[in-house]
């Protein structure tokens, strides 16, 4: 049996989840001066693309189980381990930067949050996915509003994975 994926985990996904949107009547919330005394890094802002308040927009894609799922053991098994390197290509090119599963028993499997610029950008990189190809996965994408600073868990985390995915 293959580990549950602990690229990223979902809940730091669900904690980013978790920011309030910007009002309806503004696409962002009312500024707040930063002062010498919050910690801002103009530089890391810069780097990672942050917004003044610290966002920036991605692409989020709910993973969920495809039209064909006919496969045998044998290739499904193979079809995931494809799937896991191809997140894992994903992730080390810079574009994928949270990745995970939901660890129920629901309609939708897991999420990506792609540093893309468009929802079409996203569905080509779905399209690499062999699972995706061979209709036993699907993935619905929306734009979405989260912390710049998603795009620095993917090095942290490899300071505190033991194991790959793919063992």
């Amino acid at each position: 049996m293959l580990p549950r994926l602990t690229v990223l985990t979902a809940l730091a996904a669900a904690a980013c989840a978790a920011t309030p949107a910007p009002p309806a009547a503004s696409p962002h919330p009312a500024p707040v001066t930063p002062t010498p005394s919050s910690g801002y890094d103009a530089e890391l802002a810069r780097r990672l693309g942050a917004d003044e308040y610290g966002m920036h927009n991605y692409v989020l894609a709910l993973l969920k189980p495809g039209p064909n799922r006919t496969q045998s053991p044998e290739q499904a098994k193979q079809l995931m381990q494809a799937h896991l390197a191809n997140i894992m290509r994903l992730a080390e090119a810079g574009s994928l930067v949270v990745a995970g599963p939901f660890l129920d028993d629901g309609p939708i499997s897991g999420i990506y949050i792609f540093k893309v610029a468009t929802v079409e950008e996203a569905r080509a990189l779905t399209a690499t996915d062999p699972a995706i190809q061979a209709g036993r996965l699907e993935m619905e994408l929306h734009p979405w509003y989260g912390s710049a600073a998603l795009q620095e868990v993917n090095a942290l985390h490899k300071r505190l994975q033991k194991k790959s995915i793919l063992e």
